[in-house]
This record gives structure tokens, sequence and C-alpha cells, in this order.
């Protein structure tokens, strides 16, 4: 058993000392995304401050920093929440509206301040605590949820790191959150002795999650970009608008995608591999809005999509050619638009069925 506790001491002033590096590298690099970094990091420092108890008690030698650790969990999945919106979004800004995130923070400092711990209040602890997890929760599943769909909407870049990235945290954070509901289980059962098996679990899974931190930090830094909070997912402004002036909408239509076709032919923008729905639009003189619906809805593709189409069939030209044999794979994706050889080889097979090699040789 001592050895248990040994354990799971050394594995949390490891966590703790990691956590506490990576908070420092997030505070201190230059970055345009300033204020994700930094909502990041304190929501490391907030976690590393709540694990302080797998290797240390002294806290309960000071009421004022025991209530303040106790109340801290509930500063965790705002803090998160906010950051998730900061990557999201790259114009986001921090507000006055924010505080309320944190009002039950500071309601549990109250409350521990008055009843010290008192049963009844431990148990309003525990319960609200797994309230605001589930909410949180379902909220940032839906935050990332608009996000990809306003991004297939307004981007042709497959960049899918951001999303990947946080949607990979929430799904880490519920897993761990699960040892902690059985661990809640356990010990108010007849099954207490596996308790400290549990918090092994526990403390082995926080691990985990904090190595996978600092490697997406060594390894994608670009990950902190984002896209405008102000854009939202047009099918909210189209059904406004078909109840609105659903009759004198066909020829604005029919000549808006002829001048979208024959831009789409004759110069080629999707050849530049950061093309957006915004920049298209000063270039067909189309409004954006009404662009995305002749895309989106009227063509029912999304823009991503829309504009690939364009660069897979470019690069199902060059391919087919015998004469251009001599130009790799990796110069043909770059040459059509492509700007990663994953998102290039994702969107051809899903295409043809084919990797571009093999679309190649069937035309030898």
């Amino acid at each position: 058993m001592e050895n248990k506790i040994e354990f799971i001491a050394s594995i949390g002033k490891i966590v703790v000392f990691i956590m506490i590096l990576l908070s420092i590298f997030l505070f201190t690099v230059k970055t345009k995304n300033k204020v994700s970094n930094r909502l990041f990091g304190i929501y490391l420092l907030v976690i590393a401050f709540d694990l302080i108890g797998l290797f240390t008690n002294k806290t309960l030698e000071y009421p004022t920093i025991q209530n303040a650790k106790m109340a801290s969990s509930l500063l965790q999945l705002p803090l998160f929440y906010l950051y998730v919106l900061s990557a999201c979004y790259s114009n986001f800004k921090i507000s006055k509206k924010h505080i309320v995130h944190f009002l039950l923070f500071l309601l549990f400092l109250v409350i521990f301040k008055i009843s010290a711990f008192s049963s009844q209040s431990l148990l309003f602890y525990e319960l609200i605590g797994e309230v605001q997890f589930m909410v949180y929760t379902i909220a940032i599943f839906m935050v990332l949820k608009k996000y990809k769909t306003v991004y297939l909407e307004n981007y042709s870049n497959a960049n899918y790191a951001i999303h990947k990235w946080l949607f990979q945290i929430t799904v880490f954070s519920c897993i761990a959150h699960s040892f902690v509901l059985i661990r809640w289980y356990l010990s108010n059962s007849i099954f207490q002795e596996y308790v400290l098996n549990i918090n092994i679990l526990i403390s082995l899974s926080v691990l985990s999650i904090t190595v996978f931190f600092v490697l997406k930090a060594l390894y994608q830094p670009e990950l902190f970009t984002g896209i405008n909070i102000h854009l939202n997912p047009v099918k909210t402004f189209f059904e406004k608008k078909t109840t609105r002036d659903s009759r004198q909408k066909s020829e604005s239509e029919s000549e808006h995608l002829n001048k979208l076709t024959s831009l789409m032919e004759k110069e080629k923008p999707y050849l530049d591999f950061e093309l957006t729905l915004q920049k298209l639009a000063i270039q067909t003189d189309i409004p954006e809005k009404e662009l995305s619906i002749l895309i989106n809805h009227h063509l029912n593709k999304h823009f991503f999509d829309f504009i690939n189409e364009y660069r897979i069939n470019d690069a199902k030209t060059l391919l087919q050619d015998t004469s251009k044999k001599e130009l790799t794979v990796l110069e043909i994706l770059y040459s059509v638009g492509f700007n990663s050889k994953s998102s290039f080889y994702t969107a051809f097979k899903k295409a043809t069925n084919q990797t571009p090699s093999e679309y190649r040789k069937s035309f030898q």
C-alpha cells in the first residue's frame, strides 16, 4: 500500500512540474494568439494546483488555501471552455460577461469558508461539479461542431488540426473524469480497498494527457490560429432569407452561378491554397452571403468541397498526361492548390477511390 501511495505521489510531482513548465512556455512564447495561450496556461496551473493533493496534505494546515484548492476544480471547465472559444476564433476577446463562468468558484469559496467542509456542503459541491461538467462538455462539443461547419463553408484548406486537437482533449477529459466517478462510487461502497488502484489510473491518465499536451506544443505550434468569431453556419442565414424572398431569387442565382463558373474555369482562383469564401466573393463581385448560399445550398456542396473538386480535376488531368511523367505527385499537389500531402491524398482518394500513384499507373 505504501508503495502505491509513493508511486502516486511521484507521478503527481512529475505532472505538476510539467504543467508549470508548459504554462511558463505558453505565457512567454511569442505568438499572435496570446489570449488562447494564456487561457490554456491558466487552465494548466489550476489543474496543477488541484493535483498537489496527490503528493502532499500540507494544504490542510491552511484552511484558506484548502478552500481555494477545493473550489478551484470549478474553474477548470470554464477555463477550458473559454480556451476552446479562443483557439477556434482568432478574434475572441475576454469581456466582462465572461465573469459569469467563475461565479460557482466564488460561491463555493464562500460556502467552504462558512461551513468548513460539512457533509452537506461537500455533497452539494459534488453534485454541482457533475452538473457543471456535463453542461460545459456539451457546450464545448457544440462549439466544435459549429467551428467545423463554418470552416468547411468558408475555407478551402484542409486544416482540421485545431478541431482535432480540441476534440481529443475533450474526449480525454471525459475518460479521465469517468475514473473520478468510479472512484467516488467505490469510496461510498463496500469496495473501498480499490480506491487506491483507481487513484493510480487517474494519475497515469493525467500524466499521459500532460505528455500529450507537451508533444502537441512541440510538434504542432500552428494549432493556435482560428476563424472569425462573427461567422455563422450559412444554414441559419439561408432559412431566414428563404422565408423573405424565395420568389425573387432564381434570376440572380442563375446570373451568379454563370459568373462563378466562368471565373473558376478562366481565372482558376482555386490555385491559391489560402483561398477563402471572402476572397472568392471579392473576385466574383458576389456578396459573401449570397455566394455562400449559392455554393452550400444550391450547388449542395461545402465551399471546401467545391474548391477541392476543381483542384482534384486539375490533378487528374496532370496525372493522366503521359508527357508530365517527370512531375512528382508532390509537385502536382502544390501546383493545383493543395498545401499538404495528407490533405491531397485524402481528397483524391475520396473522389477516385484510388491514390494518386494508383490513378497515374492506370493511364500508363
